[in-house]
């Protein structure tokens, strides 16, 4: 199986000083996703988690949205020409009776921003495949005080991060502020991925009580991640696309930006933040 990180040669120039040393990167291979044996998705990630991966895409496809609908997720034996596993291909097994999508090179994809969809296209296609209506989830109120400290949480718990410098990581949050669960990954996506696809096979979803926490930016494609496994509250460093607002508003999605120290934007679903004076 593929390592997380990889030693590459480099050249360092310090204050014009300069040195030769060996430097840990974050590896990035690709993963072939198959479903029922059919070639269904390629993405680009850091190895590791790569059946939660598999399964969280396949939620924020509309294809699962419980455990029990898994037969087997299995790495595919013989990937290569030579019959030796390459671990970079995945095969997800549904169980009986769990429809199998059309799987076809001109099957209409939903998960990037780049899909080359327009944005209503993009909007219809989540509200009318999300399992897991927000609207209907249990009560969560957020103090922001209590959102101002997340980022430096999930920062501490970034172990691979702290050796390479180059990973995203997205985190899971109880609206006490606990933290319930993180994954690094290469793309940002792929690491929402594989937080909701542990839920999946744990029996956890929907995500009704939780807050998503993401470095970088939140796209439509993060905000749709949520919205399909129920997560009420999505919060990230950096700034939101428009479409990304446009579905947090139209799915009634909490979508919080600029989420630096005490400092914060809320986009959308502002009655979950407990605001203590008028705006």
């Amino acid at each position: 199986m593929g390592r997380v990180t990889e030693r590459r040669h480099t050249i360092r120039i310090r204050d014009g000083v300069v040195t030769s040393r060996p430097d840990t990167l974050v590896a990035e291979e690709p993963l072939e996703i198959r479903l029922n044996g059919k070639p269904l998705a390629i993405t680009m990630r850091t190895p590791g988690d790569d059946f939660a991966l598999a399964a969280g895409f396949l939620v924020s496809e509309g294809v699962l949205h419980a455990g029990s609908q898994v037969r087997s997720i299995v790495y595919c034996a013989g990937a290569k020409e030579d019959g030796t596993n390459t671990y970079n291909v995945v095969d997800v097994a549904l169980a009986d009776g769990v429809p199998v999508p059309d799987i076809t090179l001109e099957r209409n994809v939903y998960t990037t921003s780049s899909c080359g969809l327009c944005g209503k296209a993009s909007l219809d296609a989540v509200r009318t495949t999300a399992h897991f209506p927000i609207a209907d989830t249990p009560p969560v109120r957020v103090e922001p005080a209590l959102l101002a400290g997340l980022p430096d949480r999930l920062r501490a718990a970034q172990r691979v991060f702290d050796r390479t410098g180059g990973l995203h990581a997205a985190a899971l949050f109880s609206p006490e502020g606990e933290l319930l669960d993180i994954r690094e990954d290469v793309g940002r996506h792929n690491a929402v991925d594989k937080l909701v696809g542990r839920a999946l096979t744990d029996d956890r979803l929907p995500l009704s009580r939780s807050i998503l926490l993401v470095s970088g930016r939140a796209s439509f494609e993060l905000a749709q991640k949520a919205v399909m496994a129920g997560i009420p509250v999505l919060a990230a460093v950096s700034a939101p696309s428009s479409l990304a607002v446009d579905l947090a508003a139209e799915t009634g999605l909490t979508l919080v930006g600029f989420l630096r120290g005490n400092n914060m934007n809320v986009y959308a679903g502002d009655e979950r933040i407990a605001l203590r004076t008028g705006v």
